[in-house]
């Protein structure tokens, strides 16, 4: 049988002694730097809290009830809330060094999505690498919140997102789409086609990316860089052949259903013409290795901050969803560089947070 010991907290009293020398001169002893008040909880303690607020995605009250009931612990949400406030606030250089690492990688995703803070909604932008994750919140979603994130501004990278239009604002870097969304919406087609021949053209495309994506992992794991540029041209020639035909069976509607506006175009139209216009990004994944094929790492980091307002709601400040989004930060990126989460957050209640090592040049 395998079972828990009981836990209660264990209390440690410090005693600073005062003496006088001869000469007069008094000496104090010294308290430790993680006691800073006649009672205080310890660093362990406090990595717990941030543990289940900001890891579990625990409500402060839910987190407060677990932490008396199991360890006679009778921490107030009002302490859980000053436990997550400083370790925001001793955040703030590690942060910026993973903005500066995220702004000069070679690759980085990005994403964004609703979250209801202060009683309004507001936006949530992640930018994310395999060693680093980094979120701002504001008030508008599109290029205004980008620049408020200001990883985009100084990035020079392949940009991976979900082709989101205030993204194309930015010619400083090389965009490449997540075909994911492709193959859903390619799908979406299909499906909707229900055998209709007009629609061959998509079958055909979601094909083609699946097949191309395969080829291109295999080619990374035989240690290639990149096609030779003949393999390049079949790729891009049979793409636009797969295009060409869906412009045949799916001609622009000229005739406007409404009085004013534009003219309205069918799913499938509206799809094919980004394809077309967005070959290159659609096609990064093949032309450049670096880039992946789809934008995984960005809604694997965000989805995180979905299932927080699902368990706890929304945020009530602000500041509070600061605060939560930079422990958020923290933690991602601790995990993903293999840090155990206990260790990292208890150097972290110490004021001493886990910094992110500099990424070895290739």
């Amino acid at each position: 049988m395998f079972d828990l010991p009981h836990v209660r907290l264990h209390v440690t009293e410090h005693r600073a002694h005062a003496l006088r020398c001869g000469c007069g001169h008094e000496t104090t002893g010294v308290f430790p730097s993680t006691v800073t008040a006649p009672a205080v909880y310890g660093p362990r303690v406090r990595a717990l809290g941030m543990y289940l607020v900001g890891y579990q995605h625990l409500p402060y009250a839910r987190a407060a009830a677990l932490l008396s009931d199991w360890l006679d612990a009778p921490v107030s949400t009002g302490t859980l809330a000053a436990f997550i406030a400083a370790g925001a606030e001793d955040l703030a250089p590690f942060l910026d060094d993973v903005h500066a690492q995220i702004t000069s990688a070679d690759v980085v995703h990005f994403d964004e999505t609703g979250a209801r803070t202060a009683g309004k909604l507001r936006w949530l932008f992640s930018a994310s690498t395999d060693r680093a994750t980094f979120f701002a919140l504001h008030d508008r979603r599109g290029y205004d919140g980008l620049e408020h994130a200001g990883v985009l501004p100084a990035f020079s990278g392949v940009a991976v997102h979900d082709g989101f239009k205030p993204y194309r604002d930015y010619t400083n870097l090389t965009h490449a789409l997540c075909n994911v969304h492709h193959l859903r919406e390619l799908l979406g087609v299909i499906e909707q086609a229900d055998g209709d021949p007009r629609q061959e053209w998509a079958v055909r495309m979601d094909l083609f990316l699946c097949k191309l994506h395969v080829t291109v992992a295999h080619a990374r794991q035989a240690g290639l860089g990149q096609f030779d540029p003949e393999q390049l041209t079949r790729i891009t020639t049979a793409y636009q052949q797969i295009i060409m035909l869906g412009h045949r069976t799916n001609p622009a509607a000229t005739v406007k259903t409404g009085k004013r506006g534009v003219i309205r175009q069918t799913p499938a139209r509206n799809l094919l013409v980004r394809l077309d216009r967005d070959q290159d990004a659609v096609l990064r994944f093949a032309t450049d290795f670096r880039a992946p094929f789809d934008n995984n790492q960005a809604e694997r980091d965000i989805r995180m901050i979905k299932l927080q307002q699902k368990i706890s709601g929304c945020w009530r400040t602000i500041s509070g969803a600061e605060r939560f989004l930079a422990i958020r930060s923290y933690l991602s990126t601790a995990t993903k560089n293999h840090q155990p989460i206990p260790v990292a957050l208890t150097a972290l209640a110490c004021g001493q947070p886990w910094l992110l090592p500099v990424a070895a040049s290739p």
